[in-house]
């Protein structure tokens, strides 16, 4: 009996992915307690603080840069519709709709993004 249960766990086991996951959760839950063994909460806040500061720093390149893709999804899906409507396609209202929206959603984005951070 206990060969059978020991053959299928060796079986289990034996798969690469089981190990690996085993292995991530003994380093994670290693890591775990080394990192905050004595209860002191104070180098995760100020980890979590200094990795905040440092995102901020790039919200304004990330809001440009969704204006600028805005910009190119408004310029091709212009000229998407444009042909959409020389061949005479049934569905350029949907399209229309489709280009319109994602360049709501990404000015919507870089609006909210600021926003998100406090900035």
């Amino acid at each position: 009996m206990f060969k059978k249960i020991a053959n299928k766990l060796k079986g289990f086991f034996g798969s690469e992915r089981v190990q690996m996951f085993c292995m991530m959760m003994i380093v994670g839950s290693v890591a775990m307690f080394a990192q905050n063994s004595a209860g002191n909460y104070e180098a995760g806040t100020t980890a979590l603080s200094t990795v905040t500061e440092e995102i901020a720093k790039y919200v304004p390149i990330v809001v440009k840069l969704c204006y600028a893709i805005a910009g190119v999804v408004a310029i091709v899906g212009a000229i998407s519709v444009y042909i959409k409507m020389n061949n005479e396609e049934q569905d350029v209202k949907k399209s229309i709709m489709m280009i319109v929206g994602a360049c709501i959603f990404l000015v919507a984005a870089a609006q909210a993004l600021p926003l998100f951070f406090g900035l």
